[in-house]
This record gives C-alpha cells, sequence and structure tokens, in this order.
C-alpha cells in the first residue's frame, strides 16, 4: 500500500499520509516516511516539507493499537526486541526535525499519540479550526507516548505542565492546543495556511534557514555558553555562503524608503547554496 501521496511544486513537498479509514499510523507508514525523509534531505529541489492527512478529519488519527497489542501479547518476543521499536521510530522523527529545511504539520485532523509526537518534531505546527483532538492518551492504554512524546513535549511546554498533560491523557481541540504551545496558530484550512507560509519559507536562503534550525535546535539542547558557541560557528557559515552574500546585496539594492517593505516581503535573488 502507497501510505503517502506525494505532489511537489515550487520548492514545496506535500506529503499526506492516507490509510482508510482511520489513518492509523503503522511500522510500513512508518518506514516509508524515513525513505521519504532520507531523499528529502539531498534533493536540493526540496525547499519545504508540509506533512497533512490524506483522510478527512485525521491527520494520522494514532499509532495502530492492533500493532501494538500483538507485540505486547508476544512477550518472549517484546523482551528480545528491548527497545527497538522505540529507538526505530525516535530515530525518524529525529531525522525528520533535523532536516535542513523546514518541516510544518498541516493538522487538518485529528493528531494523537505517535500522529501528535509526529507532529511535534516539525518546526512549524498549523491546527485547523473544527472537530479535531490533538494530544497523548497512551496512559489510558497503560502504556506511555513511547515515540518521544514525554521528551518533546516537556521541552515544548516545560516538564510541569507536560507531567501533567501525559498522566491525564488530555486530548484537547484546535483552541486549547494554540493556547497551551502545542501549535503555533490556528486556521479555517491548515493546509492552504501552510502552503502559504511553505511558500515564503522556500523563497528564502536556503543556508540560513539551515543554520537556524541547527543553531536552535542544537543549541537549546545545551548550556548558554555552548549554544553560543553553536551560533557563532552557524553565523559563519553563513557569512561565508553565496545565499547571504546575494540576499544582503539584494537588500543594499533596494531605495532606503524601500528596505523595510523589502525586509518583510523580500524578492528572492538566485540563492545559489554555497
Amino acid at each position: 500500500m502507497d501510505y503517502w501521496q506525494i505532489e511537489q511544486a515550487d520548492g514545496v513537498v506535500v506529503a499526506a499520509y492516507h490509510n482508510p479509514p482511520m489513518n492509523y499510523f503503522c511500522a510500513e507508514g512508518a518506514q516509508a516516511l524515513a525513505g521519504l525523509i532520507e531523499g528529502w534531505r539531498d534533493d536540493p529541489a526540496v525547499r519545504v516539507v508540509i506533512v497533512t492527512g490524506g483522510v478527512p478529519g485525521k491527520l494520522i488519527t494514532h499509532y495502530s493499537v492492533e500493532e501494538l497489542e500483538a507485540l505486547a501479547a508476544d512477550r518472549d518476543g517484546m523482551r528480545a526486541m528491548g527497545t527497538a521499536l522505540n529507538d526505530g521510530y525516535h530515530a525518524m522523527l529525529s531525522a525528520l526535525e533535523n532536516l535542513p529545511k523546514p518541516v510544518i504539520a498541516a493538522m487538518n485532523g485529528d493528531a494523537m499519540g505517535g500522529g501528535f509526537e509526529l507532529c511535534l518534531a516539525c518546526d512549524i505546527r498549523i491546527a485547523q479550526t473544527g472537530d479535531h483532538r490533538f494530544g497523548l492518551p497512551e496512559v489510558k492504554l497503560g502504556i506511555l507516548p513511547g515515540g518521544s512524546g514525554t521528551q518533546r513535549l516537556s521541552r515544548l511546554i516545560g516538564a510541569g505542565r507536560a507531567i501533567e498533560f501525559i498522566l491525564r491523557g488530555r486530548v484537547v481541540p484546535p483552541d486549547t492546543a494554540r493556547d497551551l504551545g502545542l501549535v503555533h496558530e490556528c486556521a479555517d484550512d491548515a493546509l492552504a495556511k501552510a502552503r502559504e507560509i511553505g511558500a515564503d519559507l522556500a523563497a528564502l536562503p536556503p543556508r540560513a534557514v539551515a543554520r537556524i534550525k541547527h543553531a536552535v535546535y542544537a543549541g537549546s539542547d545545551t548550556h548558554l555558553t555552548a549554544g553560543l558557541s553553536m551560533e557563532a560557528a552557524d553565523f559563519l557559515d553563513t557569512m561565508l555562503s553565496d545565499d547571504g552574500l546575494a540576499a544582503m546585496r539584494a537588500y543594499l539594492a533596494q531605495p532606503l524608503d524601500a528596505r523595510r517593505d523589502w525586509l518583510e516581503k523580500p524578492d528572492a535573488p538566485d540563492y545559489t547554496g554555497g
């Protein structure tokens, strides 16, 4: 089964997960995504990735409980597997987060459990207004969010709020998710809004975008002195790039009274990626 419907235009890839009727995530769907991520990493034509749902009202409802129950029922097999299941899922989501390109979650439907963990690994999250639910209900199934949920959520909203959210197995509607800081904004059409943001991001200097992601994520996982050192190294990298030089020259070519407007919506020069 082809779990991911892919379309690409003007540097923006839209990957829609399609596993009707409930759009549950599964091992084959996750493996397919891992392969796509590797291809996106090395493709210069891909500037932005949007992840969304291909079934109405569902991004990824949650990971298949049928698959998890079968694993749990085989106690000897589970012991032999150890943490390999988690390790593989963690590696896939880390690869998504570490793409040197922006990743947007267009949350056009339910995203719980493993589906919500995937959204947490995206850079920007846009929730679609409507009767949708986002969260981590795993405790109600006698397990915990093992696909990075305990770690990513606590880093996003702090351990104090994360422990309450996860212990209670909360699932929340879009406006509550926004108020809690789980998503960046709500929109009537999450995919349309993600495409709009994606078009803006695709026009930006790709080297600067990549180094910003590295500085923020790598720096936030260490102490301030080390983070500042990473920031300085990434800044130097952008200053030595053809991207940076082209962008600064495009800005300086603007009349003085037009520069503020240019910064708001720049006309992208021909970035070389150097």
